[in-house]
């Protein structure tokens, strides 16, 4: 190499990457005293919320209960420093305009929506409790509920999309699908935080599983791997462009098992009760008490659908 180039070299690229029809498209402004949302604390945040749900299991918190409240005491203080700050980070970044007051604002509103998340927890570990639950009682191979919390990736996934789901819910922009995406990079499990999910909720194995923004899950549902809750397509505006907001992802109702690698699209119904078979493709909806399989649509009273 003539090291007598690098110097040029180096001064033609910096001067490519700085053309701002480069970089216009790809570039986030945001002003010198707004804070961005940060990848590492989001993941620290969700360590500590780990830590506060499942004490005991994750990090140093003694559960004894003479000293219990104190650890969890402590990490709900530092939760809230952490939580507030993303949240403001959060709530600043589709800022396009700002003056000290808007900031002071947007400070207080993180400040409140921190407290009132945290407020949430109790309900958040009851839901997490019961997944746990249908997770041990589930699956044969599971020797305890220690052992599903440890190490069943569905509880991971499950439970950063019920911390993202709430904040989403308190109306914060950006972070619950930064929280979620974590998930979905951990385990391969993809939950839109926007999704409604009920109680006693379990992913068996998991990796592929889609579950996208619009779809309602009710109680006591069971999936597999690889199955897609999804869309069937996207409707246009009169310029081409998707319309965004609309309901385009399934319900499953109640006591629902789907099995691996079923793929069901578009705002259709799963009736109460019913098992959808593995490698089923489906974009109809089916009663109650339905059995879908694979080379032929069978339960009592309903004939048709889209099989494979």
């Amino acid at each position: 190499m003539n090291y007598l180039e690098y110097p040029k070299r180096l001064k033609a690229t910096i001067e490519q990457l700085s053309r701002e029809e480069s970089y216009q498209s790809v570039c986030h402004r945001h002003y010198p005293d707004q804070p961005m949302p940060s990848s590492r604390v989001l993941g620290e945040i969700v360590d500590l919320l780990r830590e506060i749900v499942f004490p005991g299991y994750y990090g140093d918190s003694p559960t004894r209960p003479a000293s219990i409240s104190y650890y969890i005491g402590v990490n709900v203080e530092k939760l809230y420093d952490l939580l507030r700050q993303q949240i403001y980070a959060g709530l600043c970044f589709d800022c396009h305009h700002t003056n000290r007051e808007d900031l002071l604002q947007r400070k207080d509103r993180a400040a409140k929506i921190t407290l009132d998340f945290i407020e949430k927890l109790p309900q958040i570990r009851h839901l997490l409790a019961t997944d746990v639950e249908a997770a041990y009682v589930g699956d044969p191979a599971a020797q305890s509920s220690a052992e599903v919390i440890f190490c069943y990736p569905a509880i991971r996934a499950i439970t950063n999309y019920r911390i993202a789901h709430e904040l989403l819910q308190l109306k914060v922009p950006l972070i619950p699908r930064i929280i979620s995406e974590m998930a979905h990079s951990e385990t391969g499990i993809d939950i839109h935080p926007r999704a409604s999910i009920g109680h006693h909720f379990t992913i068996d194995h998991g990796t592929g599983v889609v579950i996208g923004a619009t779809c309602i899950i009710g109680n006591h549902v069971k999936i597999y791997q690889g199955v897609t809750l999804g869309a069937k397509s996207f409707p246009l505006d009169e310029d081409g462009n998707p319309i965004k907001g609309i309901d385009r992802h399934p319900i499953v109702e109640d006591n629902v098992i789907i099995y691996a690698q079923a793929t069901i699209l578009g705002r259709v119904t799963v009736g109460a009760n019913s098992v959808i078979g593995g490698n089923v493709w489906l974009t109809t909806s089916v009663p109650p008490e339905s059995k879908i399989i694979q080379e032929k649509y069978r339960h009592s009273g309903f004939v048709g659908g889209d099989g494979i």
